[in-house]
This record gives C-alpha cells, structure tokens and sequence, in this order.
C-alpha cells in the first residue's frame, strides 16, 4: 500500500484523517481505490466524465506530475502521493527577479541609487535593526522607501502583512477593500479592535497603520476590485500582496499581475492549512499554472462556513509580507516556482516544486488572454436571474416558511450537516447531527419517504448534502435558505450567530 496525504478541505470525507493508504500501482489506480474507501471524495476529485479535475494537483513525493500522464504515474509502496487542490511560484535559484534588480530597474529607468530617497534621522533610528544587517543597510532601506506594494483585503491575511510591512517600511501602503469590521472579524484581523465593529475597514486600519508608522503613505481604496479597474489600479504599485477570499478574485488579480508585469505574492488559508507562493514574476508560473481552472461553485466550502485559526492568517499574512520585502530589495529566494505548505496542527512546512505551463492561457508561450475577463462567469458565478411569477421552489425552503410548517405539525425530517462543534453554539429544535463527510455513509438513518429538510450555516454544504440525497433516491428533500444564520435572524434571535 502507499501512502495518500489528505488536505484539510476533503478531510470531512476521510473520517477526518489526514493520511489513508491505498492499494494500486499506478496514481489513477489508487485516487480510483481511495474514492472506493471514501465515496464523499470522488465529486472532489473526478468530474462528471471521470476526468480528474483540473484544480486538483497530484504529487509524488513532492515532486509535479501533472507534465506527465498524471494517473499512469507509477507508485511503490513506499512513496507517499500528495492530492493539493484549490483552497479560496520560476526558478528560486535565478537572480535578478526582484522589481529593483538591476535589469528591471534599467528596463523602468526608476529606482536608480542616485533617485532613490534619503532616510531621515528618525527613520535611522527607528530602522536601525534592518540597517546593521548587511542584506538590508542603508540602500535596502531606501529602497522599502521607495516602493508601493498594494494589499487587496483589509482582512485575514492582509491585516499582518499591511502593519509589517508598514513597521518595514514600505513607503506607500494601498489597501483595497469595501467592507465594514463585524464582530467575527476580530478573532483573526488584527488591524482591527473592538470599537472599530461596524465602521470602514479601511478607516480602521488607516488609524492604526497611521499610529504603527507616520512615515508611510496609505492609500485607501474602498472599491470592489473588478474586471473594468483593476489595471488601473495595479499599474502605479510595484509588488501585488493576494489576500483575497474568493475564486474569481483571486484569478483576476493573477491575470492582471500577470498582464501588468507585477509580481503577486500569494496567500490563502483554511481551518490550519495555508499556503504561500510567489506568482507572475518573469519566467515563473502564475496561479493559472497550478490551477488552470476554478472549482464549481460551493464545492470547496469558505473561511465562513469551514472555520479558520486565529493566528494561520499571522503566519501566512507574514510569509507574504517577507516575501514582498525580498522581491523589493532583490534579496535572498523568494518562492517562485515554490509552492510552501503550511500545517498549523502538526506544526510543519512543506514546498512542492511548481514549474511555469508553456500552454497557460495568460503566461505561456501563445496566450490567448490578452485582456481581463468576467470572472464570476469563469467561475460559474452568474448574477441571480429575477424570479418568474410561478417559480418551482421545490428544493428550498425559507426559515419563515420552515417555521410555519413546523407550527403546523408537518412531518419534517430536520437533518443539520455541520459539525459538531458548530452544533453546540446553535441549532434548530428537533434536528438531527449528520455532517456533511458522514451523509453517504450514514443515510440509511434516514427514510426516503420522508420529508427532509437539510441545513448548515450558511446553505452551501446542504445544498450538497441535499444533491446526494437526490442522486440515491431521496425524493422529498429541501435545503434551509441561508441556512441556520438565517434561522437566527428571522425565527429565533435568542441564539447566538457565529
């Protein structure tokens, strides 16, 4: 047998486990074992034609097989296979790829020595630690002062990132963000306090940016980044800092980095696990390199619905954060054609090596992206259609209505597919715990002549959970709208929301 190492995301269908073993002697005969053991992965994995997905990478031993034929791939048993997809880096040993290296700074005419702006006295003093260190020193310095890095969030990642590169001191600071601080921001997003719930993140983390380090500009811009401004808004910043939440922004900043020239340090996180890179540099691979395409919508669940660590934002904002410095001074490797791992549980680092696609649609060698496109249609996201005056609603319910029903006395089945944890902090009178993971195993406890109604927090993985039942025969089977947040909401506010 050899071994498979389970992400975070597809644990759920695991039992949890991080590590399965698996029969077969070629890579498609153990994922076609795997999905036998564990019937929930396989709409992870394969698509509707048995094609493994495009935004699921296999590795051996750490090593990209996707340049050859990935399920002919033969294992032994003694090599351990690696499944990385999408959750929401190139030649780490080439010099010169940093913003300020010497050919870009002829190719920009910019940056110069001589051009580059004097430190004051207060500023020696309050970066006197970088100054004594040989790799930094006083060039280095006025090199941070010089450059403009943009943020894209005021959140998760990009709140550590934002306040060290600040304390750094990067000259200019942008930060993209349209959103207002919740309560629930505050267990991660460290730019933020308490009195700031219910105002702009931007002017929260204005005041605090401002408070860390007086001698940096920040540029606020409290826009949704799209299609028709990103170039725009990218083209005066040097290095682009990813930490964005969702698919289709996260490939359009890809995409626009990748046309602009600027390089993207990359972030995402999920429950303990993140992940960090260093994409669209000259000669390195983008995002679209390691994931050509996006997941269906929902089928990889968000921060929101799956959880996330306080501090895994910490880390991985920080990794960004460094790997910006570097590029800016041109020191050290960043991680270009690296793609670093993070398990906060186990406490480990992996890298697996990426290499640039030379048939990637925006940085191979014939492009066929020449220009921004609609991202929420790329991902699959189309803007709700109004609905017609006799619409079927037979696979959703409302909470208003749910309530109504249950007053009445109808026999409803109410079946919760979070997890047990979350069914401690609030729950539905009379439901039943079946996490999502656990349905297809646990659906004999559930009669197919029943009504159903399944639920979760926010109605993404019941929706799943309900297109299962579906496909074994369950015929009366509906999904709670907005899921029990919405239930809190409108039906029963006494419970707390999460």
């Amino acid at each position: 047998m050899a071994k498979i190492l389970i992400p975070t995301p597809l644990r759920p269908y695991t039992d949890k486990q991080d590590a399965v073993d698996a029969t077969g002697a070629t890579v498609g005969e153990l994922l076609a074992d795997l999905t036998k053991r564990h019937a929930g992965l396989k709409a992870h994995l394969y698509n509707e034609q048995g094609k493994l997905r495009s935004f699921v990478n296999v590795y051996v031993n750490d090593e990209d097989i996707r340049y050859l034929q990935k399920e002919q791939t033969p294992v032994g048993t003694s090599d351990t296979v690696s499944i990385i997809p999408s959750v929401a880096g190139g030649v780490g040993e080439e010099k010169g790829y940093g913003p300020f290296s010497t050919a870009a700074v002829a190719e920009k005419g910019a940056y110069t020595l001589s051009s580059l702006p004097e430190l004051t006295n207060d500023e020696i003093k309050r970066y006197s630690r970088h100054l004594i260190m040989p790799e930094v020193g006083v060039e280095g310095q006025r090199k941070l002062k010089a450059a403009k890095v943009l943020c894209i969030g005021a959140g998760g990642l990009g709140s550590p990132a934002a306040m060290y590169l600040a304390a750094a001191g990067v000259g200019t600071l942008g930060l993209v963000d349209f959103d207002v601080v919740d309560f629930s921001n505050l267990q991660r997003q460290i730019l933020h306090g308490t009195p700031d719930v219910g105002r702009s993140k931007l002017a929260s983390a204005r005041d605090r940016l401002n408070a860390l380090n007086p001698n940096v500009t920040i540029e606020s811009h409290e826009i949704a980044l799209s299609s028709q401004n990103a170039l725009e808004l990218f083209e005066p910043y040097d290095v682009i800092l990813d930490g964005t939440d969702n698919f289709p922004t996260r490939y359009l900043v890809n995409d626009a980095c990748v046309l602009l020239g600027k390089p993207n340090a990359y972030g995402s996180i999920f429950r303990f696990e993140g992940q960090a890179s260093v994409f669209a540099t000259k000669g390195g691979p983008c995002y679209r390199c390691l994931y050509p395409e996006p997941p269906p919508p929902g089928l990889v669940p968000s921060c929101a619905e799956g959880g996330v660590l306080g501090v895994l934002p910490g880390i991985i904002g920080v990794i960004q954060a460094t790997e910006a410095l570097k590029l800016i001074m041109n020191v050290g490797e960043p991680l270009i054609g690296r793609f670093l791992i993070f398990d906060a549980l186990r406490m480990k680092f992996r890298e697996l090596k990426l290499r640039k696609e030379p048939d990637c649609p925006v940085c191979g060698t014939h492009a066929t992206i020449k220009q921004l496109i609609d991202y929420e249609q790329f991902c699959g996201i189309t803007p709700a259609a109004p609905e017609p005056v006799a619409v079927n609603k037979a696979t959703e319910i409302t909470s208003v209505e749910l309530k109504q029903r249950l007053d009445r006395g109808d026999a409803l089945r109410i079946v919760d597919v979070r997890e047990p944890n979350e069914y401690q902090i609030n729950r539905i009178p009379g439901s039943v715990l079946i996490p999502l993971g656990d349905v297809p195993k646990r659906q004999n406890e559930l009669d197919p002549n029943d009504e159903i109604v399944v639920h979760c927090k926010m109605g993404t993985r019941s929706a799943k959970a309900a297109d299962f039942l579906r496909s074994v025969g369950f015929k009366r089977v509906l999904n709670l709208k907005g899921g029990i947040l919405d239930w809190v909401e409108k039906v029963d506010p006494s419970q707390p929301k999460y």
